[in-house]
């Protein structure tokens, strides 16, 4: 597997998103608490550009009147129809079993180690640089 450098953590700030493309794959990676997920930006339904839909949550209630928002900023909508999918692992909220959408791995990982086997989106200097960010890879089979 490949990893793909696509941003710098601080790109991407809580609850916010990046699209980029890898190896011809639209991809969407969002921040959730501090946490990074990737998911393909196709939404199965009929190909809407997933990504740019609506991030939200659940509204929940145990008795009529008392209600309460859970998995802030966990569910993602698509624009064109309103299908809803889990960003931590792509099942859709509809069909669980049936449908779901393309997740990829995310790590978090410190530029300055070696990264002889990581497809970088830079070309390094001749002279030594320094790197103070980590950045966010994305892995594509």
């Amino acid at each position: 597997m490949a990893k793909h450098a696509v941003a710098a953590v601080g790109e991407i700030p809580r609850g916010g998103r990046k699209i980029t493309e890898i190896k011809g794959r639209s991809i969407g990676i969002f921040n959730v608490e501090g946490k990074f997920f990737a998911i393909l930006n196709h939404c199965p339904h009929q190909s809407g550009p997933l990504c740019l839909g609506q991030v939200s949550g659940f509204v929940e209630a145990n008795v009529p009147g008392e209600y309460h928002f859970t998995r802030r900023g966990e569910i993602i909508r698509c624009p064109w129809h309103g299908w809803e999918f889990d960003l931590k692992n792509g099942q859709s909220c509809i069909e669980p079993d049936h449908t779901r959408v393309r997740t990829y791995k995310v790590t978090v990982e410190d530029p300055n180690r070696d990264s002889s086997s990581v497809e970088l989106p830079y070309k390094a200097e001749t002279y030594p640089v320094t790197i103070d960010d980590q950045y966010i890879f994305v892995e594509i089979p």
